[in-house]
């Protein structure tokens, strides 16, 4: 995962990145806080980690943390000069994940990214877990959203439920039977809402049954795009 250096020292900025790429970790540099701000407010942020000075003309490295911490969710790590417990508990009050004083020890730089990034991959690595999607359709498992070309979905609970045993199935055949027994139980209601229910999925994300497929007499499938 690449990371960006935000620092207004250029001398500075190109000996982190040349440590840190002697680690095979690769490195952005912007070393005005300005052209940073309207990078990462874009909240498309495809770092995985940032490093940030706090000392910097025009905005600070405080600042600019402050003013991108809700669109950016990646590690941030101060690298300051600043060397005082106030200082310090600012950096993590405003949403920084940790600290190094200048000047720094090369192999504590290292070992703290390294850190960072291997955190920030196991949490990427989690939610694209609960992120299910084939062609144009995702589920999200812990959101419990749903969306097609981008575009969110209202689903009822049953619905989303219904489209998440579909997908998590996507290539096999299930029985009307089946699909009831396991998502509305047996004793909940007949095996006509299942057909109901089918109709009301087509009818919001699958108009030219692309996806869902009837197989007469039996059942329905989901169709993998793989």
């Amino acid at each position: 995962m690449k990371i960006l250096i935000v620092d207004d020292d250029k001398d500075i900025s190109e000996l982190v990145a040349l440590i840190l790429k002697k680690e095979g970790i690769d490195s952005d540099i912007i070393n005005n806080p300005i052209e940073a701000l309207k990078v990462l407010e874009k909240g498309n942020c495809s770092y995985g980690l940032i490093l940030l000075d706090i000392m910097m003309p025009e905005l600070s490295g405080t600042e600019l943390c402050s003013k991108i911490r809700d669109k950016v969710d990646v590690p941030i790590i101060f690298l300051s000069a600043k060397k005082e417990l106030i200082d310090k508990m600012l950096g993590y009050e405003i949403g920084g994940d940790d600290y190094i004083t200048k000047p720094f020890d090369n192999t504590e730089l290292v070992l703290k990214v390294k850190s960072h990034l291997r955190l920030n991959k196991r949490k990427v690595d989690n939610k694209r877990g609960k992120i299910i999607t084939i062609g144009d359709i995702s589920l999200n498992e812990e959101s419990f959203e749903v969306w097609k070309d981008g575009k969110l979905v209202e689903l009822s609970t049953r619905e989303f439920e219904l489209l998440r045993y579909l997908m998590i199935n996507a290539g096999i055949a299930l029985s009307k039977e089946q699909i009831f027994d396991d998502v509305w139980g047996a004793n909940y209601g007949d095996i006509g809402t299942v057909a109901v229910n089918i109709k009301s999925l087509r009818d919001k994300l699958d108009n030219d049954n692309k996806y869902i497929i009837t197989i007469w007499g039996y059942g329905y499938k989901f169709v993998r795009m793989d």
